[in-house]
């Protein structure tokens, strides 16, 4: 039996990474995952491109119980440091909108980096293990037939299961009396239903909207679907929402204020589909006016009504009846309770050597590479620790 410094579950992102870094850092470490392959979340991540970072991260654009937690890690691991590291493997990339960096070619690199990574820190991965019940005693964690004084839960959580996605990170935690934040899918789209399941009609229909749930809004593109919204808009604030949370969406949030009226004195003998639509899409233009009832000419339309058509299409309301689940979210919100780790080295507070990174833990990215951002920095934190209490045994 080898003897191991630090056992790592998870081969997705913050997994690889956190046992490069720990590996490369002088620490023996054993990687295992019951997948047969390592990061197939990274492999489809971004469109098969992998968003791997935001140039924009900052700890508010992070949602957790603690917002204040993962300022350390991400200031001691940036994405400048990822994207030097991508930029030394020769990796090819482009910025596209609000930050988001992306590979030219194929997601693929960045998990082939990462394994790189992982042979430079002489890291004993294996693949297709079963992992079976975890023990800690004689202080060292035994898992799969090894041991090591060091366990680290990266194996993220229950979002997109045909991946091989579980909740099994809380399982273990909750077995070392660590604490969970109930886990909800996010990044996700919402459901509708009722009189809202009329725009389910305008399926493949988008527009650049701003949507808002409570005090959160983003300005980005939402999508109708066959089910209900989604589109980038709608899975930033699904994170935020909470059954029974209106969504506002505020359709064109580039329109002065009475700008109906204004249309109304200069093209009097226009509709107010044909106004729509010179902004929105005629399909969407022509629902929107049926539900607000204004046919005919905007001449013919009082301004108190324009003004209230202005109004609600500045904050239309919808009321999802739910989201799509776990199976189509990119990433869980909650996870194992911060209150119970270091935020400077990710350890737990009461069980030395264990320690929990990446989506395992409740902190959540804002859709754009953020994800990828936390999985770096938690696992950069977590390796550094790993490497100095190795070196001290």
């Amino acid at each position: 039996m080898a003897e191991y410094d630090a056992i790592v579950l998870g081969a997705g992102a913050a997994g690889l990474f956190c046992a490069a870094q720990a590996g490369q850092r002088g620490a023996r470490v054993l990687l295992l995952d019951h997948a047969d392959a390592p990061g197939k979340k990274i492999l489809i991540s971004g469109g098969g491109r992998c968003n791997f970072t935001n140039v924009n991260t900052a700890p508010d654009r992070f949602l957790s119980a603690n917002p204040h937690f993962a300022k350390s890690a991400l200031s001691r691991y940036t994405p400048q440091d990822f994207l030097a590291l991508v930029e030394s493997y020769g990796v090819a990339w482009h910025e596209k909108t609000l930050g988001q960096l992306f590979c030219d070619s194929s997601a693929r690199q960045i998990v082939d980096l990462l394994l790189e990574e992982c042979a430079k820190g002489c890291v004993d991965l294996r693949l297709g293990v079963t992992t079976g019940a975890v023990e800690h005693r004689d202080g060292r964690f035994h898992v799969a037939g090894e041991s090591a004084p060091r366990l680290v839960i990266a194996t993220g959580g229950p979002s997109i299961p045909k991946l091989g996605a579980t909740g099994f990170a809380y399982d273990l935690a909750r077995q070392f009396g660590l604490k969970v934040v109930q886990p909800r899918p996010a990044l996700v789209p919402l459901t509708l239903a009722g009189e809202d399941a009329l725009f389910t009609e305008l399926s493949g229909v988008s527009a650049e909207v701003t949507a808002k749930c409570g005090k959160t809004r983003f300005r980005e593109a939402a999508l109708f679907t066959h089910r209900g919204l989604s589109g980038p808009a709608i899975l930033q604030v699904s994170s935020y929402w909470q059954r029974g949370d209106e969504v506002g969406i505020d359709f064109l949030p580039d329109q002065p204020g009475d700008w109906l009226i204004e249309a109304k004195q200069q093209r009097p003998r226009s509709g107010l589909a044909k106004v729509l639509g010179e902004t929105l899409s005629e399909r969407l233009a022509q629902r929107l006016t049926e539900r607000l009832g204004l046919t005919g000419e905007l001449i013919n339309q009082t301004d108190k009504a324009l003004r209230a058509a202005q109004a609600r299409l500045a904050d239309w309301r919808f009321l999802p009846n739910g989201s799509e689940g776990f199976a189509k979210a990119e990433v869980t919100a909650g996870g194992i309770s911060t209150a119970d780790l270091s935020s400077q080295t990710m350890e737990a507070r009461r069980v030395p050597g264990l320690y929990a990174i990446g989506e395992a833990v409740d902190v959540t990215g804002w859709l754009g590479g953020y994800n990828f951002q936390w999985a770096w920095a938690s696992a950069h934190a977590a390796a550094l620790a790993i490497a100095d209490g190795a070196r001290a045994d």
